[in-house]
């Protein structure tokens, strides 16, 4: 076991220094300049850009610049973002803690949902169950996020107002988990229907190939249970492609919850990644960047362990 972990760690680290290199050299050939809102004003002289410009290192060629940044990153610095000039690491703690409380309450509604409606659908194959499981599927996967989260917005903040509009508390009043689960709810609910559809498919599709196994029919001949049946001989080994997909798509909901966090104003790295985007910040984005490639790695191997305790067959030795 730990000859394999430690053989993944050695695999990840040119992985992840491959991202940055991607990443920032994406972002050194992009069209525009972090400079632009000095440009756009009429009152900065030309000496001026050019001592910002200076100041920010934007002088430099780009491999100069890589390996500054690079070699500021093993001291733990981050830099300072050139849109406020605050220390890149505080910007995105400040926005972390919000993304992954969605992004836990969006998996676990996924999971609540899907899971069971996928048992239901390979139990009731091409059958009325089955069939309302394929519908529902269908419709949550092929909906935009963007549309669903104002249909929400529309109903239950507009027309019913029993939810908050946006936000992640109540303005100018004390804190309270009554009032920040009010504004969780419909955020983690859009962002957790994409993965609604895809779970259904994997647990129903996963489930048929189990359920027609030897141990599940020799268990039913013994006279078990059959919900013992389902949850311990079916269930359990059917979970392997429902982990796989889920160790993919967490990490990826750090930096992916950018079009639900921009419509309840969810303060996440989502919000702090578009506006990065738009005024060109790259420490910021080459930030965001590290958070999401170490959330990949790790849950890559965290899934493949997993495995382990799923499928006893499977061995890291």
């Amino acid at each position: 076991m730990k000859k394999y972990i430690l053989s993944r760690i050695l695999v990840a680290i040119p992985t992840f220094f491959g991202i940055t290199l991607l990443v920032f050299l994406v972002s050194y050939f992009a069209s525009g300049s972090p400079l632009e809102l000095l440009l756009s004003n009429q009152n900065i002289s030309e000496a001026e850009i050019e001592r910002q410009k200076i100041k920010l290192g934007l002088d430099q060629p780009f491999y100069i610049q890589y390996f500054s940044w690079i070699g500021k990153l093993f001291m733990g610095d981050l830099g300072d973002s050139y849109r406020t000039l605050q220390p890149v690491m505080n910007l995105i703690l400040n926005g972390l803690g919000a993304t992954i409380l969605l992004a836990i309450a969006a998996v676990l509604i996924a999971c609540v949902i899907a899971i069971p409606l996928g048992i239901l659908s390979a139990k009731n194959q091409n059958k009325l169950w089955d069939n309302i499981a394929a519908f529902f599927s269908f419709f949550v996967t092929s909906t935009p996020s963007f549309f669903i989260g104002l249909v929400f917005l529309f109903i239950f903040s507009v027309k019913l107002k029993i939810l908050p509009i946006g936000g992640m508390y109540d303005i100018g009043q004390e804190f309270s988990i009554l009032s920040f689960l009010k504004h969780l709810i419909m955020p983690s609910i859009v962002l957790s229907l994409h993965m609604v559809g895809p779970l259904i498919q994997f647990t129903r599709s996963s489930m048929l190939e189990v359920i027609r196994e030897d141990y599940v029919r020799t268990a039913r001949a013994k006279g078990v249970k059959e919900y013992i049946v389902t949850i311990k001989h079916i269930l359990r080994n059917s979970l392997i492609p429902v982990v796989t997909y889920l160790g993919m798509e967490i990490p990826l909901l750090l930096g992916g919850a950018v079009v639900t966090e921009q419509i309840f104003a969810w303060p996440g790295i989502g919000n702090l990644l578009i506006q990065s985007i738009n005024t060109r910040d790259y420490p910021v984005i080459m930030g965001i960047t590290i958070i999401v490639a170490f959330a990949v790695l790790l849950f890559n191997i965290i899934t493949d362990l997993v495995y382990g305790l799923l499928d006893p067959r499977i061995r890291y030795d």
